[in-house]
């Protein structure tokens, strides 16, 4: 009996967190101050949006001991810091690159979209109390966000500095997505 009492504690400790981290994520992208650059929208959204992976990502490093999971979540933590810190050092540039009305228009009404499909997978994320697994059926969700999001962006004309930084977050992220459904096959967890 309090081997179990401990388990779900450990279980309820992880997933409060969780939500907790997923509703700051979604209190900074739906807040974040919009204007007439699409590059900067990008930023200001994408910042909250990898601050939450990296938050995730500490926080199943608390509770896992599967050294792919430990990889993997050590990689989002170096990858978005990294991106976070990319972002930082051109928005003061970017968000001078001005798009007509309509195309932030277009471009804002696609994102708001893209986000209300993830926070609504993140938050519906099926959980069978197997935190290694809750966790990358958490994470799939953000990581497809961003590529979608990305790859929204690179549709618009945007500054020149931030072409690069999508790219890289539509390749890493692929790259963690299929990472992630291989060890969900691996570990047989339901997805």
């Amino acid at each position: 009996m309090e081997n179990e009492c401990s388990f779900n504690r450990y279980v309820n400790n992880y997933l409060k967190e969780y939500r907790e981290i997923l509703q700051r994520m979604i209190c900074g992208m739906t807040k974040a101050e919009l204007g007439s650059s699409i590059s900067h929208n990008f930023i200001v959204q994408m910042i909250p949006h990898h601050r939450a992976a990296i938050e995730m990502s500490k926080n199943i490093l608390k509770y896992t001991k599967n050294d792919e999971l430990i990889a993997i979540a050590e990689n989002i933590i170096s990858e978005q810091t990294k991106s976070i810190e990319n972002m930082k050092a051109i928005q003061s540039i970017c968000c001078r690159h001005i798009n007509e009305c309509q195309k932030v228009e277009l471009y804002q009404c696609r994102v708001n979209r893209i986000m209300k499909t993830m926070f609504s997978d993140m938050s519906r994320a099926y959980s069978d109390r197997r935190i290694n697994c809750d966790f990358m059926r958490e994470m799939i969700p953000h990581h497809m966000g961003a590529i979608r999001m990305s790859e929204n962006a690179l549709r618009y004309n945007i500054c020149p500095e931030l072409k690069p930084i999508l790219d890289a977050i539509i390749s890493s992220q692929e790259e963690g997505v299929r990472q992630m459904k291989d060890l969900l096959e691996k570990l047989e967890c339901r997805y």
